[in-house]
């Protein structure tokens, strides 16, 4: 029987990005009988998805690895299809998943306004995205769910938005792994993602509802940023205590940033804050991780070189080297003190070498200006009333209070 509500048909989706993330989640929803299409703008690799079942490009060597050889791989459900007709793909469906990078999620907003606008029914944007991206006048930092209501803002009648944090892997959705996700957008449609969507197999995929969009948007991104700061230090000889260190320092920071973003502290306690980033920093299958390994071994003392070299050894685009280059203006404007985002920004753009690399991450977990772990009654109080103006600076007299 087709499940369907009065606005929206559950018995099928659209996919639009068919890299590592999107073909896990056609493997998984081809799993539960839904009827997926997949889109991409190039017809060729439609083609050979239609035909082979695989996708070419991402994922499946991984799988092959994995799994024991390249004809254990699985193939796609034969209710998965992929095309290069993205009026195709907004017309016919009503829950379509942005699985794309967040820096080319403004290209793809230009190309859905006019065909969501002509068409007759709603639509249901669903975004796994984990990306923060800047204006560059205004250097004010901006989440996924932001930038599309944003592009979108004149059609506020005929769509709505649900996130999705983590923490996931794609090959462990592909593979059909526990995996438990969290959701978060309006409540009701949110409730619908959450229990018509994503809960028809829970021994496989589960999720939780997190009234704070903006916090486990901005958790999902900032994590990345900590991860390749990781991946760098595992290469150091810094003996096993500094990632603890690492890892509650990191939090302070992204609990300290997302506030400032209009985000609830709430959200780096949730699965989607602590529990994304111990994954992401701590796993191989983190493409953020493996690329500050990577970053750290092919450094030559020039960072834009180094991060070409690192690319053509990932699977996958890291959202970390992208996501500081915004953070950081969006601190330099917010004059925040931020150590290990600073850190993880002059390591990934500025040149150097391998022992400063070193003394910078020595620098910001071990000569923190702040002596206290706790918030004390009155910087709760006033994080609380003015978190836009009750955070530490990074220069000038309040950098010297010990707030």
């Amino acid at each position: 029987m087709i499940k369907r509500t009065k606005t929206f048909d559950l018995s099928k989706l659209a996919i639009i990005g068919p890299g590592r993330l999107g073909t896990s989640l056609a493997y998984k929803f081809g799993r539960d009988d839904k009827e997926i299409t997949i889109y991409h703008h190039d017809a060729e690799l439609c083609r050979e998805i239609n035909e082979t079942r695989l996708n070419p490009r991402h994922l499946t060597e991984d799988l092959a690895r994995l799994l024991g050889g390249p004809d254990k791989v699985p193939r796609l459900s034969k209710k998965v299809s992929a095309t290069n007709n993205l009026e195709r793909i907004v017309e016919e469906n009503n829950f379509i998943i942005l699985a794309i990078t967040m820096n080319r999620l403004p290209e793809l907003l230009n190309y859905l306004k006019p065909i969501m606008a002509k068409k007759k029914g709603k639509t249901c944007l669903i975004s796994p995205i984990k990306g923060l991206t800047s204006n560059e006048k205004t250097r004010e930092l901006i989440t996924p769910s932001q930038m599309i209501n944003n592009a979108l803002f004149n059609l506020q009648q005929q769509y709505k938005v649900v996130c999705i944090g983590g923490p996931f892997f794609d090959v462990d959705i592909a593979m059909g792994k526990p995996v438990c996700v969290t959701v978060t957008g309006e409540k009701k449609i949110a409730k619908i993602v959450k229990d018509d969507l994503l809960k028809l197999n829970r021994r496989e995929l589960t999720s939780y509802y997190n009234f704070d969009t903006v916090g486990i948007e901005a958790c999902g991104a900032l994590k990345n940023i900590v991860a390749n700061i990781k991946g760098i230090s595992d290469c150091l000889d810094f003996g096993n205590s500094i990632p603890g260190t690492i890892f509650a320092r990191s939090g302070v920071e992204i609990r300290s940033l997302s506030k400032l973003l209009g985000g609830s502290f709430q959200a780096f306690h949730s699965q989607a804050g602590v529990g994304d980033l111990y994954v992401t920093i701590s796993s191989e299958a983190s493409k953020n991780y493996r690329y500050g390994k990577f970053f750290y071994e092919l450094f030559d003392g020039n960072p834009i070189e180094t991060h070409i070299k690192v690319l053509g050894k990932i699977d996958g685009t890291p959202e970390g080297p992208h996501t500081i280059k915004n953070v950081n203006r969006y601190l330099e404007k917010q004059n925040m003190y931020s150590p290990l985002f600073h850190c993880a920004y002059k390591i990934f753009n500025e040149g150097g070498s391998k022992q400063e690399i070193k003394e910078l991450i020595i620098e910001a977990c071990q000569f923190d200006k702040r002596d206290k772990e706790y918030i004390g009654p009155l910087s709760r109080l006033l994080y609380r009333l003015i978190p836009n103006i009750w955070y530490r600076r990074h220069k000038g007299f309040f950098s010297k209070l010990g707030f």
